[in-house]
């Protein structure tokens, strides 16, 4: 997972939202998608995507999991240490390459 340059024009307040975003997948990249000054921010909306689609495979993939193998105990958490791990990396400014899912999410024109 490696990170790109530190962003310059990202405010403190967009790497606050940011690292909200990735920590509270997916309930506050939705909300971010209501605020217009928040969803149109450069360092928000590049990172809101992934957070947002990370967070409907988390929980798509761990319904899944939990009732049919009950595995999914065991790598939601693991999940939740990533997703924080991200946020921290969003919040010191750093745009988080997410190895499949940052091509996927700017191949749709999300980010």
């Amino acid at each position: 997972m490696s990170q790109a340059p530190v962003s310059t024009d990202a405010t403190s307040d967009d790497k606050l939202w940011t690292l909200l975003a990735y920590i509270f997948t997916p309930l506050i990249p939705i909300i971010i998608l209501f605020m217009e000054d928040k969803k149109n921010r450069p360092f928000i909306k590049a990172h809101n995507a992934q957070a947002l689609a990370w967070g409907v495979i988390v929980y798509v993939v761990g319904s899944i999991l939990i009732p049919v193998f009950g595995v999914g105990l065991c790598v939601m958490p693991l999940c939740l240490l990533v997703s924080i791990y991200w946020g921290i990396q969003a919040y010191q400014g750093k745009y988080v390459n997410i190895p499949v899912l940052t091509d996927f999410v700017k191949n749709q024109g999300w980010a």
